[in-house]
């Protein structure tokens, strides 16, 4: 008896075990599918196809159709319907969207930005260092066209990201991870046509640092909305020569 149940232990799953695997599951899908859509491998206004999608992650329909519900509630994805027909398909990146995302990320950045700059001279003059040095990368980057296929996004991400990690509480980096690769999209699909405006960037991250230096949390929360809301202007402009990805 106590050797069967033993055998019937091992390989029967608790009904919360099994709840938990497949919630698992689905959080699985829902990074693996937006890193597709972030990173341009799923292009903007691409039609979804469940089964594909199925057997490209290895996974069964049903962590995969929980991963598109939660990807839709958050944007990536959109119904789109052609008459009586209905398809699922990945969201296109407009201005409208554009300047709705933005404002968010920049207040939220803002809002980091200023609890960053009340931290003691200990904590906040080493962040401002490493912010001076990333931010010098970039200027050098700026002043070579020849290197301006370089990291120019992982760079400006790390330098931003500090801000956010230094000053963010729980909620406040969960608002962040929940909105900044939706900005991520336009970046990498708009950036080869905004790299030659990095100096512009760069002047605005001087302040930045400035601010963080001189531990003002007002200016220091003006000047990073600055940088996202005068990042926004110029992905317009590129978005009104090249149009909207993923429109109909």
């Amino acid at each position: 008896m106590l050797a069967s149940a033993s055998r019937k232990s091992a390989t029967t799953k608790h009904p919360k075990a099994a709840k938990l695997e497949h919630g698992t599951s689905v959080d699985s899908a829902f990074l693996r599918i937006r890193d597709l859509i972030v990173q341009g491998r799923m292009a903007p206004g691409m039609w979804i196809v469940e089964g594909d999608l199925c057997e490209h992650l290895s996974l069964s329909r049903t962590p995969v159709r929980g991963a598109l519900y939660l990807l839709q509630r958050e944007g990536y994805i959109i119904e789109h319907r052609n008459g009586t027909k209905a398809r699922m398909v990945v969201a296109p990146l407009t201005k409208e969207d554009a300047f709705e995302l933005y404002p968010l990320i920049a207040r939220i950045e803002g809002l980091a930005g200023r609890r960053a700059a009340a931290l003691p001279d200990a904590e906040r003059m080493p962040l401002a260092e490493q912010l001076r040095k990333i931010n010098s990368q970039l200027a050098e980057i700026a002043s070579d066209p020849s290197m301006q296929n370089t990291n120019i996004f992982d760079l400006d991400h790390e330098f931003h990201q500090l801000i956010v990690e230094a000053g963010s509480g729980q909620r406040l980096k969960a608002l962040h991870r929940a909105i900044e690769p939706q900005t991520e999209r336009y970046w990498r699909l708009y950036a080869s046509s905004i790299t030659h405006q990095l100096a512009y960037s760069v002047k605005e991250h001087d302040e930045i640092i400035a601010a963080m230096e001189a531990g003002d949390g007002e200016r220091l929360e003006k000047a990073l909305c600055a940088n996202w809301e005068i990042g926004c202007q110029r992905l317009a402009s590129v978005i009104d020569i090249f149009g909207e990805r993923g429109s109909w």
